[in-house]
């Protein structure tokens, strides 16, 4: 079966609640689960407890009521790893989403170290109470390392999609990471993390896509440039540090800037290309395996769907340049308006 079609099934299995990878015996998979066990042992002997402060709050100079700019997720999401709000991607963008806008960024960050999927619902449920202009989600490590079945963890991301969608936020989601470069995981587990973990990715770029979402793939972004600079993970060699999570946040800021239509048009020499349109399924596979993807859903010839499902349009964006920590804090120093306050 192709990437393409493993990814369609596993996202397709959602509705019906199947769709596992699978794996060859018993005696395999007691190797596996003996492997998975050790590594989040040393996983979690290396890493810091105490999540980074959240950095909520009004970000940028001007009037007029703030951009709302919510973060969901895992610890991805959270910043795990860093020890200043700064450093944390919801800052970072904010701190770049307010200067792209021109306009004050309110960030509420509400993801939660070690969440799953399945563990959304209560996020999104506070997401809506603030009524964001736009959400991002990173999440799907967790369902691998804990090995939860892709078709439930898609099942829940999408729920948690349309929900923001309906409500009528923009929604960008940071598919699954790739986690073959863990250095903690030990082989054989590492080749199938790195497996699994690009087949849940484009699992859950289909139904991302299909429920009104788009998505950044994060899978090759802290793959090949991980495995080759240490640096860009934190000490327990699992989460990012702070030149990883910048990393991650200046491929994810084009997309949510272009969802809130302030990511500037290309001007003179520098054009930007209109990207790829593909079957969903195909769009997704090819997503999994290249840097800083982004698909969404497009319409070809006045429709949305063609005999092999939804069209999706694949942009590959130059990423630009987020302001450094330093210039994050300076943005949080400047906020006017305090938290839960219209401008």
């Amino acid at each position: 079966m192709t990437r393409a079609g493993t990814a369609r099934r596993l996202a397709s299995a959602a509705a019906y609640g199947g769709g596992g990878l699978g794996l060859a015996g018993a005696g395999l998979l007691a190797v596996l689960r003996l492997e998975a066990r050790a590594a989040r042992k040393r996983v979690e002997a290396r890493t810091s407890n105490q999540d980074p402060p959240p950095g909520d709050g009004v970000y940028g100079r001007g009037r007029g009521k703030p951009l709302v700019f919510t973060v969901l997720g895992d610890s991805s999401a959270v910043g795990l790893g860093v020890e200043r709000a700064t450093e944390t991607p919801g800052v970072l963008l904010a701190a770049a989403l307010t200067e792209l806008a021109e306009r004050p960024v309110r960030l509420v960050r509400l993801a939660v170290s070690g969440a799953e999927s399945c563990e959304l619902d209560p996020q999104v449920e506070r997401a809506l109470a603030e009524r964001p202009d736009v959400v991002l989600i990173m999440i799907g490590a967790n369902d691998v390392t804990t090995r939860t079945r892709p078709a439930v963890s898609v099942r829940h991301l999408a729920d948690a999609v349309r929900r923001l969608r309906e409500a009528g936020a923009e929604v960008v989601v940071g598919t699954c990471p790739d986690l073959g470069t863990v250095r903690p995981i030990g082989q054989p587990l590492r080749l199938l993390a790195r497996r699994w973990s690009r087949q849940l990715a484009a699992a859950q770029t289909i139904a991302v896509v299909e429920a009104g979402g788009r998505t950044v793939s994060l899978g090759s972004v802290l793959g090949p440039s991980f495995a080759q600079d240490r640096s860009l993970f934190s000490i327990d060699e699992f989460h990012p540090s702070a030149a990883g999570y910048a990393q991650a946040a200046a491929v994810i800021l084009p997309a949510l800037a272009d969802a809130l239509g302030v990511w500037p048009a290309p001007t003179g020499r520098r054009r930007e290309r209109r990207g790829t349109v593909r079957p969903v399924a195909r769009a997704a596979a090819r997503a999994a395996g290249r840097p800083g993807t982004e698909v969404r859903a497009t319409e070809v010839r006045g429709t949305t769907a063609g005999p092999l499902g939804t069209w999706a349009r694949l942009l590959r964006r130059r990423p630009t340049e987020l302001p450094t920590p330093e210039e994050a804090g300076e943005a949080a120093e400047a906020a006017e308006v305090p938290v839960g306050q219209d401008a």
